[in-house]
């Protein structure tokens, strides 16, 4: 049979389809805001532990392209435990490496995706976000119900459970409830506090999006650093070689664009990078004309806990490292495998499985951070009152960064008795044009 819920002319519609034995009736129903990495990554392990999940997204379908993410040290054995390795692998960008260049391109320095046992610069898996998005999607739409083009707009728990308003109009009770919905975590600005009172600006502003490959890339990232302006442009192969992603860093202070102005950003973009060498002006004539800008400031979210009652936070949303730390996928793939293990072992409490968790990620996730404070710091406009530089050759930094890509256990949980064979057919849902 097929059953229709909630549908009206100006909200999402939400259609739930079941199998000749009916929909799968059990385990706790877990509502996840946010279907980027962290949320279907969630998905993933919270229904192979039985859970019942449930994933909101605001915008209207899954976000295309954004900057390359990457999977190093222990990530990639989450990869491997959800089965999507060759998967994630067919998805990468193949980059064989990056090139530091001079204003003339003339190469600078290389450094190889196999350096490091692939945990260096270039990590061995490297992936737009919106792919990697789309895999994880695709391993979880069978099973799990997304709606798309919603959001919370009002939550209230009590001791047995959350009670959530969508802003499509529909209401709902649920178990648990996990926000995973990035840096401006709505969820958070509503259940703990303002953004303000967690995010912290690195002192950055980074800029990306996808132009047409008329710059003869194959292969390789090039990154131009302007050193006394603290400005870089990098550009960087995707799986399409008629395109390329590039990418702009800038020294900032403050920031005080919103994140949602485009209009805004781009002229940010354009100011700030006026007078840059290299390929940067060919780069910025793409600006009006690409299909997936992006701006943002670099930020850290520090919190003193992830968790308030029957609702929880991870990846960005619960401790961004930051671009700079080159983990914030690795952060996210590990709290999704930790986060949904420790609430089935403690058989869905959430006050037990919170605390677990944190306590297993709390040390991973601030090494992850200092790495992502260094990288920023090395990026700093010098000048008198600048920090010194980090010194990356020292063996406190190399003990430092085995800490950020291994540093942390994955215990082996049980699986629910029928997470290898979902129940029923797909749960699936979409917007409404």
């Amino acid at each position: 049979m097929e059953a229709v819920m909630g549908v009206d002319d100006s909200g999402p519609e939400r259609t739930i389809r079941t199998g000749e034995q009916g929909m799968r009736v059990g385990g706790p129903r877990v509502l996840v805001a946010g279907a980027s990495i962290a949320g279907p990554a969630l998905a993933h392990w919270l229904r192979r532990r039985g859970a019942e999940v449930t994933v909101v997204e605001r915008a209207p379908e899954l976000r295309p392209g954004g900057q390359a993410v990457d999977a190093r040290g222990v990530a990639r054995e989450v990869l491997r435990r959800m089965g999507l390795d060759a998967a994630v692998r067919a998805a990468c960008t193949d980059t064989a490496g990056a090139h530091t260049v001079d204003a003339d391109g003339q190469v600078l320095e290389t450094f190889r995706a196999d350096d490091d046992g692939g945990d260096g610069f270039i990590a061995d898996i490297e992936i737009l976000r919106g792919d990697l998005s789309q895999v994880l999607y695709d391993d979880t739409r069978d099973g799990v119900e997304y709606i798309f083009g919603d959001r919370i707009a009002e939550l209230a728990q009590d001791a047995d459970g959350v009670d959530v308003v969508f802003a499509g109009g529909d209401r709902r009770r649920f178990d648990l409830v996990v926000g995973a919905d990035g840096l401006h975590s709505e969820l958070r600005a509503m259940v703990f506090g303002p953004h303000e009172q967690f995010l912290r600006h690195l002192g950055h502003v980074l800029a990306f999006y996808s132009v047409p490959n008329e710059f003869a890339l194959d292969r390789w990232l090039l990154e131009y650093q302007d050193q006394e302006s603290g400005r870089a442009a990098l550009l960087r192969p995707i799986q399409d070689a008629r395109r390329a992603m590039a990418m702009f860093y800038s020294a900032s202070a403050d920031f005080d664009v919103d994140h949602r102005d485009v209009a805004a950003q781009k002229r940010l973009l354009r100011e700030r990078m006026a007078g840059l060498g290299w390929l940067a002006p060919g780069i910025l004539a793409h600006l009006d004309d690409t299909p997936d800008f992006y701006l943002d400031q670099v930020a850290q979210v520090v919190m003193d806990r992830w968790s308030s009652g029957r609702v929880g936070l991870l990846g960005d949303a619960a401790f961004s490292s930051s671009p700079m730390s080159g983990q914030g996928t690795g952060l996210a793939l590990v709290g999704a495998y930790l986060l949904a293990g420790e609430l089935a072992a403690a058989e869905w409490d959430p006050d037990t499985g919170f605390a677990r968790y944190e306590a297993r990620m709390r040390s991973f996730v601030e090494a992850n951070q200092e790495i992502g404070r260094l990288n920023a710091r090395s990026r700093d406009v010098p000048g008198p009152d600048a920090e010194p530089r980090p010194d990356f050759a020292s063996a406190w930094f190399t003990e430092l960064v085995g800490r950020a890509l291994n540093g942390i256990e994955l215990p082996d949980y049980a699986e629910a008795p029928d997470s290898a064979t979902p129940a029923g057919s797909p749960i699936t849902s979409s917007a409404k044009p």
